[in-house]
């Protein structure tokens, strides 16, 4: 029997993954209208709580100001990485000469972002009401407080990388790692739900016994992953050739980028093929309304959607819409995949 706190844990817990889906929805609408430094300030932006709308309500020598306050938390972070062994990479960011860059205020551009944090604090508030609901667990599932509290500093490492995102202009490699952490979190909190979602139910048998399904099941995880770093490689490429390009002849992007690209495309081939057998050994164990029925049918429809996404971004000239649905399903694509793969697990696992 699933007590009220234990309803009231797993709800907050799913309200949480669908917000942080959302929070990489507004992040892909950022990257995709090129609002990545629509503030040049972090946390706050131009110095205030409530972005500005016009450039009268801009701050004196607004763009010196932000230039200086980059270079001195870059030179931080340049220590920070040469502390860790990445010396060259802590004279990549020193000698970036992009960064001493300024960008012009839109006001557009500035709200887009300042909206995209607010759902990055919306996600934060709902992951700390997760952590303080997961003590409902204390005496018989103290795993999921543990990763509950682990998603905390994940996200505060999270939200730190953020910072530096904006500091170093959009420095490509930081943008990737910063993908990737959503990815973690994402699979924190999943992991979690399900775990809560199983924890009262009695032991059955799903596919445990299957020792390669659940191994392919991994394989497909990993490819997933792989496609979203080459993807995040590809939008990297696209966004120095449209510098270059002053924004213009979007039709040519794409062939310019080389064999990133090609990586790319071919995966996704490799990543239709195995979610394609997945399926077909899913839907041959299991019928009616069966979990991993209903999941292997959602990413199906989720890869579609990815399939088509990705296509109009190849050949109808990068249309921002396109983008932002291309990473938001690209991240529910893997999110199903892991839960697909937790629920090949047999119930009583999760016992202590």
């Amino acid at each position: 029997m699933v007590s009220r706190s234990e309803q009231r844990f797993i709800r907050i817990n799913l309200i949480t993954i669908i917000v942080t889906l959302l929070v990489i929805l507004a992040g892909g609408i950022v990257r995709s209208t090129g609002s990545g430094m629509g503030c040049p300030d972090w946390p706050k932006c131009f110095d205030r709580y409530v972005p500005p709308t016009d450039v009268s309500q801009l701050p004196a020598n607004y763009k010196e100001k932000y230039v200086a306050g980059r270079l001195k938390k870059n030179e931080k972070f340049a220590r920070y990485l040469e502390s860790m062994g990445k010396v060259a990479l802590a004279d990549s960011i020193r000698h970036d000469q992009s960064i001493t860059v300024p960008e012009e205020f839109n006001p557009a551009k500035t709200w887009t972002e300042y909206l995209n944090r607010l759902a990055g604090v919306a996600a934060g508030i709902f992951l700390f009401l997760t952590a303080v609901y997961s003590f409902t667990y204390r005496k018989t599932a103290k795993r999921i407080i543990l990763l509950s509290i682990l998603n905390i500093f994940v996200v505060g490492y999270q939200a730190w990388l953020g910072s530096i995102v904006v500091s170093t202009n959009l420095a490509q490699w930081v943008v990737t790692v910063h993908m990737l952490l959503a990815l973690v979190i994402l699979a924190i909190s999943i992991y979690t739900y399900n775990y809560a979602k199983q924890l009262n139910k009695a032991p059955s048998v799903i596919m445990y016994r299957i020792l390669w399904l659940k191994g392919f099941l991994f394989f497909t995880l990993v490819i997933s992953i792989i496609q979203i770093v080459l993807g995040t490689d590809v939008r990297e490429a696209v966004d120095v050739i449209a510098k270059s390009l002053a924004y213009g002849s979007k039709a040519t992007w794409i062939s310019k980028v080389g064999s990133v690209f090609s990586y790319h495309r071919d995966l996704a081939i490799l990543v239709v093929i195995t979610n394609a057998i997945v399926y077909k050994m899913v839907i041959d164990r299991f019928s009616g309304k069966a979990a991993p029925l209903l999941t292997a049918r959602f990413i199906l429809i989720t890869l579609l959607i990815q399939l088509l996404s990705g296509i109009a971004l190849a050949y109808i000239a990068f249309p921002p819409a396109a983008q932002a649905l291309h990473i938001l399903f690209s991240t529910l694509l893997f999110s199903l995949q892991f839960y697909l793969y937790l629920l090949v697990y047999r119930t009583s696992t999760y016992k202590q």
